[in-house]
């Protein structure tokens, strides 16, 4: 039985506070919105929690682990490299906590109320809140919601100590000896990558033709070699049957192109994607409209078709990214104020933290002539950039899409080190509308990894001075 029920009235009342949601809040409140958090789990939702920030913290740990065992070329030995993987999981755990506690200070700062609890709605303009054996009601003029994602559970793999999604990945007290990853995407590439870093016997399972599908064959091919380099296996066109579990492992059947073969391991772990959190909200009972795939129908400034309801982030339509829902999570609170906000996703960026790392930004080549573009493109090596040699980090490259007729970059890729950082110049490039010229005069300082959009740009202009035409 329910018991202590009561309804408080709020101008916005925003489900979720990940980082589509929080941000959200505190764009509402700034414009002078009285808002209400409803948040179930912890502050900063699955990316600040178990999903983006310790991920690249534990990839960024790798990554050091992997560099003091093997700099050598530049003269440096390091005998007896050990990694006490309690404490890197204590460091980790202190990087999400100082996230935590900002997020929640930041609330607290825009006289935000945040209440713990599971949302359903009760009205097209109320909500009730459970929270153990109490629940409340919110009566709101508009409500945004930002309940983002969770690891897809593929029937013959239930989740279990030994059978575990990228939150238990993150969450494991050693290193194993032997991991199984279903799932060649972004997330099981990287945490296969930096689970191999620190000594695993890695297997990649991947049911399409190559791992990361979405992204350029040149880019991915950087990616297999530096896997290969960490002595991950991978396996494509592999469909995973079923697994059998013991005390102390499990063993993973699977069809690698028609053959049947068995992988021994520590631990399988699944990335075949993400589902959105839509269920349990009540949607179908207030009228709101949906995708064939679960996701919310949305217009141009993140509202659905009931009058007063957003959704932003990973339950609408668009890539699952974190800085999309922060994005859309300003533009929906600017529209509930009455600006003239509205999405425009030319410039957003898909970044893969594998090694190298892979960046996206705009239009592909394929993509730009698909839609009538006459292009040219310009390509740059990291092998001449004197930052790269130095940094003795020189595989990958920049590429640049331009227009043929004036320039106007189109799209961007790269891949290499630095690339998840070196992706903004020319996301905001994009959208200036600016040119391969405009990039080329821009006086870029030596020596950088930077430089590169400049040298690629000089490339698409016909007049490269580091590279023989």
């Amino acid at each position: 039985m329910v018991v202590g029920e009561f309804t408080t009235e709020v101008d916005t009342v925003v489900i979720g506070a990940g980082p589509g949601g929080y941000v959200a809040a505190i764009r509402a409140a700034q414009l002078g919105q009285k808002v209400t958090v409803i948040e179930k789990g912890n502050l900063g939702g699955v990316c600040l929690n178990v999903g983006c920030i310790p991920s690249k913290a534990l990839i960024s740990a790798s990554h050091r682990f992997e560099h003091a065992q093997e700099s050598q070329d530049m003269g440096i030995t390091a005998e007896n490299v050990s990694l006490d993987f309690s404490k890197l999981q204590e460091w980790k755990g202190s990087v999400v906590n100082k996230l935590t506690s900002g997020v929640a200070g930041l609330l607290k700062a825009n006289k935000i109320e945040v209440v713990e609890g599971e949302a359903l709605f009760v009205e097209k303009d109320e909500i009730r809140v459970n929270h153990g054996y109490e629940s409340s009601r919110y009566k709101f003029k508009n409500c945004i919601i930002a309940t983002g994602s969770s690891p897809i559970e593929i029937p013959s793999f239930k989740w279990s100590e030994r059978v575990i999604s990228s939150t238990g990945a993150l969450a494991l007290k050693e290193v194993p000896k032997k991991m199984v990853v279903i799932g060649g995407g972004y997330i099981g590439v990287e945490l296969g990558s930096a689970f191999a870093g620190f000594g695993t016997e890695v297997t990649i399972l991947e049911g399409s033709k190559s791992i990361l599908p979405a992204f350029d064959k040149k880019m991915v091919a950087l990616v297999k070699k530096r896997l290969k380099k960490k002595g991950v296996t991978i396996h494509t066109e592999a469909m995973a049957q079923g697994v059998e579990e013991r005390e102390d492992g499990v063993t993973v059947k699977a069809e690698i192109k028609g053959k049947e073969e068995a992988f021994d391991a520590d631990y399988v772990l699944v990335t075949v994607g993400r589902r959105p959190n839509t269920e349990g909200l009540n949607l179908e009972m207030i009228g709101v409209e949906m995708t064939d795939r679960g996701l919310i129908k949305v217009d141009k400034q993140c509202k659905t078709n009931v009058d007063g309801i957003y959704a932003i982030g990973d339950i609408v339509p668009g890539p699952a990214l974190a800085h999309k829902a922060s994005y859309e999570g300003k533009i929906a609170a600017e529209a509930i104020s009455g600006e003239p906000s509205e999405v425009d996703y030319i410039g957003i960026p898909a970044v893969v933290f594998s090694d190298p790392e892979l960046a996206t930004v705009g239009l592909s080549e394929e993509e730009a002539k698909e839609q009538g573009y006459d292009v040219k493109v310009g390509q740059f090596p990291f092998a001449a950039n004197g930052r790269a040699l130095s940094l003795n980090d020189t595989d990958g490259f920049m590429r640049l899409v331009t227009r043929k007729e004036d320039g106007l970059l189109l799209g961007a890729q790269i891949a290499g080190s630095g690339a998840s950082d070196m992706i903004a110049e020319l996301g905001l490039a994009i959208e200036a509308g600016m040119t391969a010229e405009d990039i080329a005069l821009t006086i870029h300082a030596h020596p950088t990894l930077g430089e590169i959009a400049m040298e690629t740009a000089e490339v698409a202009l016909g007049s490269p001075i580091h590279i023989a035409k």
